[in-house]
């Protein structure tokens, strides 16, 4: 190790596109002080990544960012489904949804919605934001070299335009710098998975022209299936700025170099049906379709989190939120750890919990291409069904590890129906409940500290759960729910919190920080502090 160290920070956070960011603004909402440094000058200019769903807008709701998300994404709002035809001007179209909640089943199960926001515009919400907090974030900054040891890890970083170097010693290291990771092929971790699936080339362009052939159909996205020019194309302002992805074959010798602005705009005229529109190139970015995850998420001191982690096919934007979802996962254990009130051994049970939501997720992943016949991909002939559930990918997905108590180890990963029983290792549920004459939903709870809920006949569970958190020194915090004032919630006429959990009025649930629950009892217990001691004593890894 360098003796020399010019910083010391509790977390070095490597990658600053979505999910560092995430990171960045998970640690600072928690108080962890960090270290983010990222090789790019700014964060993303090119309209990529833009699905964000249920579960990740639920997190960016409690760390504050959720209505700023949706001003940034104000003008794509009104866009809904995904559209397939064989051109804009032609009658051969159909969608393969018309909208994403169409009977409105999913406004009862989260206080958030989906939202659409392209990475150029959500990028600099969590930017400014994680500076608010308190973050230091660096851009044109690269990871050169890193080493660790048993108490932590020293890394060198250099600023790309200056060629100053420091070194940065950290607790801990979170790699979030994508499907090339230099930090994962460093420590030799292997990937699982297909491979590459397909190939294109995101082209981004300006045609006034091609809103008059659109029309009033605000989608997603159009699939444009012409066999001469088929590609996606994807609106930026339904006015004059759009996004198409061409399909690209390197495998036959096909380079970048080719894809010309001469040859994109012949075929975007060709793909969208509109000849003699004028097509004005702005960008290009190649992407590449896999389906690959990492062996481990974990090398010591460590963490692997987002595309360095997990690819995915880009049908359904699950890559990008499961992306999310892992830096969130794994911050609340940080600063448990950090913090004290955790075991080290609670940072285990990240990856023993997201590399399977991400195998199963990334599987789907690739189905749902399949099932869209997406631009460029040739699948082999699939023995599975449709990939209608979407709920269950992105909310449904279930944990099992030693941060949890009772969840059933044989429920996959990811089911193939989402459902919301609250049973342990699943997300907590949505109830809107007073507080003090405010409304909020349950999940607005879930962010610091560990949560007791109980009944209104849990008085004991509610004591209990007081003298214990003092007593362990553990940041614990408990709701009474019931029908009158006398309780710290009550929820709205006609709703049954314990139905809805899965419990009775006598029992209780422990929710993790990240809203996942972490223990249930259905009902009362002689010896409620002892059982809750042993409890959170057991999840938090103590």
């Amino acid at each position: 190790m360098n003796p020399h160290v010019d910083e010391r920070v509790p977390v070095l956070v490597v990658g600053g596109s979505l999910v560092g960011l995430s990171a960045s603004l998970f640690l600072g909402r928690l108080g962890v002080g960090h270290l983010l440094v990222e090789k790019h000058a700014s964060t993303s200019t090119h309209p990529r990544g833009r699905g964000n769903n249920l579960r990740t807008m639920e997190l960016f709701r409690t760390a504050g960012v959720e209505s700023a998300i949706h001003e940034a994404a104000s003008v794509l709002a009104g866009n809904h489904g995904i559209l397939q035809a064989e051109s804009l001007t032609g009658v051969d179209h159909h969608w393969l949804f018309r909208e994403i909640d169409p009977g409105g089943a999913m406004r009862g199960l989260s206080p958030s919605g989906w939202c659409l926001c392209s990475q150029n515009d959500l990028e600099p919400v969590l930017l400014r934001t994680a500076q608010e907090l308190g973050g230091e974030l660096r851009f044109s900054t690269e990871l050169i070299s890193f080493e660790q040891d048993a108490d932590g890890v020293t890394a060198v970083v250099q600023h790309r335009e200056s060629g100053r170097t420091s070194v940065v010693r950290a607790d801990y290291l979170i790699a979030a710098d994508g499907p090339r990771s230099s930090v994962r092929r460093r420590l030799g971790i292997g990937q699982t998975g297909r491979g590459e699936l397909f190939h294109n080339v995101s082209i981004t362009f300006r045609a006034k022209r091609l809103a008059d052939a659109v029309g009033d159909r605000r989608f997603i996205a159009c699939y444009l299936t012409n066999p001469a020019a088929d590609g996606a194309l994807l609106p930026v302002d339904n006015a004059e700025q759009w996004v198409f992805h061409a399909p690209w074959h390197p495998e036959t010798g096909e380079t970048l170099e080719d894809f010309t602005d001469e040859r994109c705009a012949e075929h975007i005229r060709k793909a969208t049906g509109v000849l003699d529109m004028e097509v004005e190139i702005t960008g290009k970015a190649p992407w590449h379709a896999a389906e690959r995850v990492a062996e481990r998420y974990r090398d010591g001191r460590i963490f692997l989190a987002g595309d360095s982690a997990h690819e995915m096919s880009p049908t359904g934007a699950f890559g990008s939120n499961t992306g999310i979802q892992d830096a969130h996962n794994l911050a609340w254990k940080l600063a448990a750890v950090l913090g004290g009130w955790a075991g080290p051994g609670l940072l285990d049970t990240y990856g023993v919990e997201r590399q399977p939501v991400a195998v199963a997720t990334s599987a789907r992943a690739a189905a749902r291409s399949a099932e869209h016949n997406h631009p460029g991909y040739s699948p082999p002939p699939s023995t599975g069904g449709p990939q209608r559930d979407v709920l269950a990918v992105a909310m449904g997905y279930r944990y099992a590890s030693d941060a949890v108590l009772g969840a059933d180890p044989a429920t996959p990963a990811v089911p193939d129906r989402f459902t919301a029983g609250g049973e342990p290792g699943s997300r907590a549920p949505h109830l809107w409940v007073d507080r003090d004459g405010f409304r909020m939903s349950t999940l607005d709870l879930y962010e610091r500290t560990c949560v007791l809920l109980t009944g209104p006949e849990g008085a004991a569970w509610h004591g209990a759960a007081l003298r214990v958190a003092d007593r362990l020194d553990i940041p614990l915090a408990a709701y009474r729910l019931g029908p009158d004032p006398t309780h710290d919630l009550t929820p709205d006429p006609g709703t049954d919190w314990t139905e809805l959990h899965g419990t009775t009025p006598q029992g209780a649930i422990l929710v993790r920080p990240d809203g996942f629950i972490a223990w249930r009892a259905e009902g009362a217990e002689r010896e409620p502090e002892r059982v809750l001691t042993e409890v959170l004593q057991s999840v938090l890894c103590r």
